[in-house]
């Protein structure tokens, strides 16, 4: 029998890593599918390490990813508007070896799209949907070019009654 390289352990490694990857994606994709109702809480038990780096799945509330360690990542606002991520998205996070943040959404939760109008409180944006605000990024008012009044679209959880963060869809 030939001896395990570590080029073969690394490898191994990130197809383990994948293939979990993959299937917390399928799982939720099932929920979403069926909406049998299941919930799927931390998307993984674990930090793993990869030739790409250091991985971590975590859940997306509003403005961080919360870690299955339960520390906190700091999520760009310019990527969370852009990918319109809403509370409950699952993320995955890989910490390359000369520090670089890189994340991607792996479990999209099921969303729907409101209408509300912009406000502002304390210096913090709200958009009020039907008596309910919801608290949107300040890099979504910039980009869109918003002012207190202004009509939009925003993106929320379905089966979330709670979220208290909402993603700009479009100015109206």
């Amino acid at each position: 029998m030939s001896e395990i390289s570590e080029k073969q352990i690394k490898r191994l490694r990130a197809l383990l890593a994948e293939a979990e990857t993959n299937l917390s994606a399928a799982k939720e994709l099932l929920v979403s599918v069926i909406g049998d109702g299941e919930t799927i809480s931390a998307p993984r038990d674990s930090i793993v390490s990869s030739p790409e780096g250091k991985i971590i799945e975590g859940i997306f509330d509003g403005q961080i990813m919360i870690g299955p360690d339960g520390k906190n990542y700091p999520v760009p606002a310019n990527y969370a508007s852009k990918s319109k991520l809403v509370e409950g998205d699952i993320l995955k996070l890989t910490i390359t070896d000369d520090g670089k943040f890189l994340y991607k959404q792996i479990g999209p939760v099921e969303r729907k799209t409101v209408i509300g109008t912009l406000i502002t409180h304390d210096d913090k944006y709200f958009v009020e949907v039907a008596g309910r605000e919801y608290q949107i990024l300040y890099a979504s008012v910039t980009y869109f070019h918003l002012k207190n009044g202004s009509q939009v679209s925003v993106v929320i959880p379905a089966k979330n009654d709670d979220a208290a963060w909402a993603a700009v869809e479009a100015a109206l």
